[in-house]
């Protein structure tokens, strides 16, 4: 009977090191949301938007960059600044095409936060 003491300490320090490593809290939400439109076709072209979609108090659009490839040529890409959005268009031609974007925001007289919204890839064929 003894040996209880220290069995007992033994088990209420491993119990105490598992609350220690924890997992921490999930980062806190972007300022801001972004939305990466599907490629639509519009004549003779096909053009993707990235725009932001709504930012919580104090918290702005810093920039957007949308990113399209048509089939067989290299990746466009064009930038927004501000609340603008960032709109691309390429030449149609059949196939898919593959789309992405980010969008960064900051808080109002901050720097631009570090880690920008990834958007995509997604393809589409048309």
């Amino acid at each position: 009977m003894h040996w209880s003491a220290p069995i007992g300490c033994l088990v209420m320090l491993a119990g105490s090191a598992g609350v220690a490593g924890a997992i921490p809290p999930p980062p806190p939400p972007p300022p801001c949301s972004f939305t990466l439109s599907a490629p639509v076709p519009a004549g003779a072209v096909v053009t993707v938007t990235v725009e932001s979609t709504g930012c919580a108090a104090a918290a702005v659009p810093y920039s957007t960059v949308a990113c399209l490839q048509a089939p067989g040529a290299p990746i466009r890409c064009a930038q927004g600044r501000g609340a603008g959005p960032a709109q691309v268009s390429v030449p149609y031609a059949p196939g898919q095409f593959v789309a992405s974007g980010r969008g960064c925001a900051g808080w109002v007289g901050l720097p631009p936060a570090p880690d920008c919204q990834n958007l995509g890839p997604t393809a589409t064929t048309l």
